[in-house]
């Protein structure tokens, strides 16, 4: 009997659904160094590596076989979408048992044959993720209405745009599977129209991610996501380690600052001035108007606990506090503006608030010119 403590670090499996069109796959295409399966074609306009598009259960059977056995190197494989996957399952029990449509089998045999498909899919995914790689699922997103046993009356709720029928459960089953169920939608407000109240109309339009579940919609997370986020990549980045992060982080910067903020040039040295006169000693206390023309000296910045010594190096050289670096840091996207920067991962100190410092200075001193509301 083999008994392991603690957290291991593996990879995730994360599945991503919503409506179409709000940005499933440009989401997935953040995640490290990612190979797409593209059952619909959804990518041709993307600059991401992919295979070819499988076209029967087949051949998209044998994709997964060939990245199994022949690890291609990338860090993560996305099927986009698995809803259409599941029409190549659909597609091929028929094709094998001769039927024109799987309500043909009877007695919902066709739907316990596709479901047992679904299985062997998304059991090969899971031998992939055991050789180390990120598994991204993305999908559809469909209303249905659900009815609770312990209750009357049903009501419509989000789910993944999959076969949810007591013979085939495919939604079911890819959610147990996945360690993150992200729902992507827009958040829209019903305001009313006009002084009574009887005609409403939708306002809003942000996209958001709901990480928990909700009796609207399916979701889950096991890494202690706020239940409600913008539709961000650098809202799940700390959850990755190695150098990929600050690969892409550094992508971003570069992309938002073409060119680099120019460090300020040091004034000239002033000549040396006059060594001051000693101030005559007196006896007579200091007025009230003398303590309020009082200037303090500045105090040096206090560095917190955890943070590397370069980086408090830099923060000393350059009077900069941890709260204006969590400001820079939240107001780009990155991680959220109250995570302590003990809390970053090492590679994003290294690659960019180290590597970048110029660039994140920059930010920063942007930030101090900005009024206060």
């Amino acid at each position: 009997m083999n008994i392991t403590r603690g957290i291991q670090q593996r990879p995730l499996k994360v599945v991503i659904y919503g409506p179409e069109g709000i940005g499933k796959s440009t989401f997935a295409s953040l995640f490290p160094d990612p190979l797409f399966i593209d059952t619909e074609g959804s990518t041709v306009r993307m600059d991401v590596a992919r295979t070819d598009t499988p076209t029967s259960l087949a051949m998209l059977t044998q994709l997964l076989t060939e990245i199994r056995d022949n690890p291609p190197g990338c860090k993560t494989l996305v099927i986009d979408t698995i809803d259409w996957a599941e029409r190549l399952c659909i597609t091929a029990v028929c094709a094998k048992n001769q039927k024109v449509g799987i309500e043909d089998f009877g007695y919902g045999k066709g739907y316990s044959y596709v479901f047992e498909e679904m299985g062997r899919i998304l059991n090969l995914l899971n031998d992939i993720w055991e050789r180390g790689m990120h598994i991204v699922i993305t999908a559809h997103a469909a209303i249905r209405k659900f009815e609770q046993p312990d209750e009357m009356g049903a009501y419509d709720r989000w789910e993944l745009k999959l076969i949810n029928s007591p013979k085939c459960n495919s939604c079911a089953m890819v959610k147990e599977w996945a360690d993150m169920v992200l729902f992507a939608n827009y958040k829209t407000y019903a305001v009313a129209a006009d002084k009574d109240g009887k005609k409403m109309k939708a306002r809003g339009g942000e996209r958001v991610m709901y990480t928990a579940h909700n009796p609207c919609w399916d979701a889950k997370n096991r890494f202690g996501l706020a239940p409600e986020l913008p539709f961000d990549f650098g809202q799940i980045a700390h959850l990755f380690s190695g150098e990929s992060t600050a690969a892409r982080v550094m992508s971003k910067l570069a992309q938002q600052n073409t060119a680099p903020p120019q460090q300020p040039a040091a004034p000239p040295p002033a000549p040396p001035a006059a060594p001051p006169k000693p101030a005559p000693v007196s006896d007579v206390p200091p007025t009230a108007a003398d303590l309020d023309d009082f200037q303090p000296i500045a105090e040096p910045v206090v560095i917190p606990d955890g943070i590397p010594p370069a980086l408090a190096d830099l923060m000393r050289q350059n009077n900069v506090t941890e709260s204006e670096i969590q400001l820079a840091v939240g107001l780009r996207g990155y991680f959220p503006e109250n995570m302590p920067i003990a809390n970053y991962p090492p590679d994003f100190v290294q690659g960019v608030l180290i590597g970048a410092w110029a660039q994140v200075f920059g930010l920063i001193q942007e930030n101090r010119k900005l009024p206060f509301e």
